[in-house]
Formats: C-alpha cells, structure tokens, sequence
C-alpha cells in the first residue's frame, strides 16, 4: 500500500503556468486513498477554477492507468493520448512520476502527490530498484522526474557531488548518478535553470506511516 496527500493546488497551478495543453493521469494502482480517473477529473476542474483566477486558460485531458509504475501498460495507455501535449501531471505516488517522466523524455511531467508511506509486496525472484523514498515533500517537479532522495547515493538535494565519473557514482561503479540522470532531463526540457535552485535541508517529519489522510 502506498499512502499520498495532495500537493496544495497552487504549488501545481505553478507547476504548469507556462503550458496550456495539459495531461492528467490517474493510477488505479496502490495509493490510499485512491487516484483514478475521478480524481483526474476533479482536479482538473479545481485547475480549471484556479488557473481562471490567474487569467490564464487550461486544456485538460483526463485519463488513467491501471499501474502508472508498469512501464510498458503505461506507454500503452498514454502515448496514444499524448498529440499537442505540452505537459503531464501525475496522480500517482513519486515512482509514477518517473516512470512517465521515462516515458516521455522530452515532456515535462509533474507531481500532483506527496508520497508518505509504502508498504511492500513480497514476490519470488523479484529485482527492485527504489525509485521513491516517500519523503512527503516530492521534488520531482524541480528535479526532472528523478528523485535524487532515493536514487542518489548520498541523498543530495542541491546537485552532484563531484566524485561521478562517466556518468556513474564513486560509492558504485555500477549504479548512474542520479544527478547526472537529473542534469541530461533537464538539458532534454530545458529546465536547467532548475538546477540553480536552492532546495532546504529535508524536514523528516512529513514521511512515515504516522501522517493522516
């Protein structure tokens, strides 16, 4: 199970300020409580309301996946749908986010969720990859889709270490950097000025089973 909170409606409305043709996609997948496509639906509308309020005018499509983290259901479901998109905004948990930010390299995509809590599910021969450390402040908007809590080695919130070569991390030859990943998606969307924002040390409290929804 995977538990998620709405991120405040004008944290998203900045998000996709400088875009008009907007896809939101719904996961039918684990999170509690659920984000499918009627909470698609409903946030488009609140975006709708929202966006009227800054002068600005939204095109929404809505839609949903059975599992956004299942990469190949989610191309099939999504692609078809992406013609004269300029942006996603994902309901799911932080490893929907990147997986339609894998999906769709030259798109920004966007968390609508903090992520709090994941339980996990026990599977014989299974290789898993942490991808969300459901730290309930997603920075993915600001990071390309990439979390560099969980996938850099060091947890770094404000660029790379130094010590990477060839794209790969000092602590292990074998695992990228995710820093490196975070700077080549920029480049793709061109956001790298993304990379000259501050981010605050991370506030420990919001992650863990302990929040409410």
């Amino acid at each position: 199970m995977i538990v998620t909170t709405q991120k405040p409606l004008d944290e998203v409305l900045d998000f996709i300020s400088p875009y008009t043709n907007i896809l939101i996609a719904g996961c039918d997948g684990c999170t509690q409580p659920p984000r499918g496509l009627r909470e698609a639906k409903t946030l488009s509308q609140l975006l709708e309301l929202g966006g009227k309020l800054r002068n600005k005018t939204f095109v929404f499509k809505t839609t949903t996946v059975a599992k956004q983290c299942d990469n190949c259901l989610a191309a099939s479901i999504l692609k078809p749908q992406i013609d004269g998109v300029e942006a996603v905004l994902s309901l799911a948990c932080g490893i929907g986010v990147q997986t339609l930010a894998e999906i769709f390299p030259e798109l920004p995509v966007f968390p609508t969720q903090n992520t709090h809590f994941m339980g996990a599910e026990e599977r014989e021969a299974a290789i898993l990859e942490v991808r969300c450390d459901g730290c309930g402040d997603c920075l993915l908007a600001v990071t390309g889709g990439i979390c560099p809590v969980a996938r850099c080695s060091k947890g770094l919130l404000n660029g790379a270490c130094g010590g990477s070569k060839e794209g790969k991390c000092e602590l292990d030859p074998e695992r990228d950097c995710a820093w490196n990943l975070i700077y080549e998606r920029l480049k793709k969307v061109g956001k790298l000025e993304l990379l000259k924002e501050f981010r605050p040390p991370r506030d420990y409290q919001l992650s863990g089973w302990r929040v409410t929804t």
